[in-house]
């Protein structure tokens, strides 16, 4: 199955997957092309390096069929993944590859999650909530962000003590240990049909 990344920023965690992927040639998932929306992110020089075509898309872009559709379809895509990406996945596309279209988020949903809610902020709002636990979920992604069904949590605890900062070092590592895994299991899980 050929498997497109769609990213927004610095790009550890399609870097991370294109490796897992790579290491694992025989498991037949393969990265065929990165999507970003923001020209001159990370995530653009980290994939080229790797060999891995990049495909830089405007917002009118996205939200058009006629334009977004035809490049899928052009490099046989049959699952997205969303590493760090911050637009909203128009509904054309999430119908289109209902089922195959999964999201990491930094928490443990369905707390702190929602528009606004990535990156650095969630951690804020953990450490600012007293929170005792926090965590990654992989879940489906629809037309609503962080409402898709979720495939795969796991936690860590959070002291008084810890920061953002510190909160989200342990997060990057979660993600870097189990997002391509479970990206993995469940694209084997699919129909090989599209």
């Amino acid at each position: 199955m050929k498997i497109a990344i769609f990213a927004s920023g610095n790009g550890s965690n399609a870097e991370n997957i294109i490796r897992y992927f790579r290491a694992r040639a025989a498991e037949g998932i393969e990265v065929a092309l990165v999507v970003c929306n923001r020209p001159g992110a990370m995530v653009i020089s980290r994939a080229s390096a790797l060999g891995v075509p990049v495909a830089t898309v405007s917002a009118a872009d996205l939200r058009s069929p006629d334009t977004i559709l035809p490049l899928l379809d052009g490099y046989g895509i049959g699952a997205i993944i969303l590493a760090g990406f911050l637009q909203i996945v128009p509904s054309f596309i999430t119908a289109r590859y209902a089922g195959r279209i999964l999201n990491i988020h930094p928490s443990l949903l369905p707390r702190f999650g929602g528009k606004g809610m990535y990156g650095r902020h969630v951690h804020e709002a953990v450490v600012a909530s007293g929170a005792s636990e926090t965590g990654i979920t992989v879940h489906h992604v629809t037309e609503r962000y962080d409402e898709g069904a979720i495939v795969f949590q796991t936690s860590i605890p959070v002291s008084p003590e810890d920061t953002p900062g510190t909160v989200e070092a342990r997060i990057h590592e979660l993600e870097r240990i189990h997002f391509p895994r479970v990206i993995a299991e469940t694209l084997r899980r699919l129909p090989d049909n599209l």
